[in-house]
């Protein structure tokens, strides 16, 4: 990439000196974009650089761009988040409620089986969304999900296999650190 006013090859550890002013200042993030010619694309492209201030002092940036160089450095940044979540989305299906693993030819059935394996993924974040109750940030894990509906039911089963109390275990204070062993830590 060449800065369009110097013409020298851009600097990616020192960009945001080229970009100037930021347009989106946070405490810890700061968003800057320019227009500037990518040699590999052959075509001016809109570069967005979201630099963070790491806990230690040292700038992290992170580079993002589009070929719609009418496109701010938010609406890039707001779509690399959307396409993000569209991965995770898809990842979190083929691993867990076995997207990837349809063996029928017929595009009806492949049609149910794509639509069976996000909607039980879409309901597992629905049950686990409104089982949060804590005050910070909703963060999703399908692992971590998963891990406490087995807890939940090897909990139940030793219930029934042992005729132990049902109300003196499921009432018990540390139940939820019990259902969350294994989980991991958002």
């Amino acid at each position: 990439m060449r800065c369009p006013f110097c013409q020298e090859k851009l600097d990616t550890i020192r960009v945001a000196a080229y970009l100037g002013i930021p347009h989106l200042s946070e405490k810890r993030y700061k968003l800057y974009s320019l227009v500037v010619w990518s040699v590999s694309l052959k075509c001016k492209i809109r570069l967005a650089c979201l630099s963070e201030v790491q806990p230690n002092g040292k700038i992290k940036n992170i580079l993002l761009f589009s070929t719609d160089i009418e496109l701010t450095g938010e609406q890039i940044l707001e779509y690399y988040q959307a396409r993000f979540q569209i991965e995770f989305i898809f990842r979190d299906a083929k691993q867990f409620t076995g997207l990837s693993s349809g063996q029928s030819r017929s595009g009806q059935c492949l049609d149910f089986h794509f639509n069976a394996s996000l909607i039980a993924l879409n309901l597992a974040k629905y049950e686990a969304y409104n089982s949060h109750s804590s005050p910070e940030t909703f963060v999703f894990s399908m692992t971590s999900y998963k891990r406490r509906e087995f807890n939940r039911h090897i909990l139940y089963t030793f219930i029934d296999k042992l005729d132990l109390d049902r109300n003196l275990i499921l009432n018990h204070p540390n139940l939820p650190s019990v259902l969350s062993y294994g989980t991991l830590a958002a």
